[in-house]
């Protein structure tokens, strides 16, 4: 029998639209047989600021038990996802901030050679999503990442419509995830889990 494929899946969320979307990513990626960690990036805002929106403070709250990414998760995964939402077409601060502490991992070299992926949200349709993860995904080639995209290669990916990576319209809290999106974020999943064990296996 191979040996599990380990899945990190470090994202950042305010109201929770990004947070969904992980959950789903992770659901997937564990029915294809993968060890998963969903794992939340430190929080910069100040506390007055999340609480000036109620959405914002709910889910705070509620996602207190979420462990705290660390680079020591980096290291463990075989594959990384990485979910953000748009901010102004790039990557949200916070999750951006966790990702420069990463420069002990990659002079090393303990960051290349690994799958990553990316999904996100955006408040409007057209709204800074294939920029932002396009954004994301410089970081990948500066790690020496080993880039997996879902592409057009299921046809659900033609109701979701974003071959880059996951992405949901969330329309300022009027249209929540729907099961569009949910099943795209499982398939994303998926697929990271089955190119990530063709890799394992290889080098096996």
């Amino acid at each position: 029998m191979s040996d599990p494929i380990n899945v990190a899946i470090v994202y950042y969320s305010s109201t929770g639209t990004v947070h969904e979307l992980a959950q789903s990513v992770a659901a997937g990626a564990a029915d294809a047989g993968a060890t998963v960690r969903v794992l939340r990036v430190q929080e910069l805002a100040p506390q007055a600021v999340i609480d000036s929106n109620p959405q914002w403070a709910e889910h705070s709250a509620a996602t207190r038990e979420i462990p705290i990414a660390t680079a020591a998760d980096l290291e463990w995964a075989d594959a990384v996802i990485f979910g953000t939402p748009t901010r102004f077409g790039n990557v949200a601060s916070q999750l951006k901030q966790f990702i420069d502490t990463l420069g002990g991992l990659w002079a090393r070299g303990l960051l290349a050679d690994k799958v990553y992926s990316g999904f996100t949200s955006s408040d409007t349709k057209h709204g800074g999503q294939e920029s932002t993860l396009l954004a994301l995904y410089n970081t990948v080639h500066h790690f020496g990442g080993i880039l997996v995209a879902p592409g057009y290669t299921d046809p659900l990916k033609f109701n979701d419509g974003n071959p880059y990576g996951t992405s949901h319209v969330r329309a300022l809290g009027e249209n929540p995830v729907d099961d569009t999106s949910r099943e795209a974020a499982a398939y994303q999943g998926r697929r990271v889990v089955n190119i990530a064990k063709a890799l394992k296996a290889g080098r096996a």
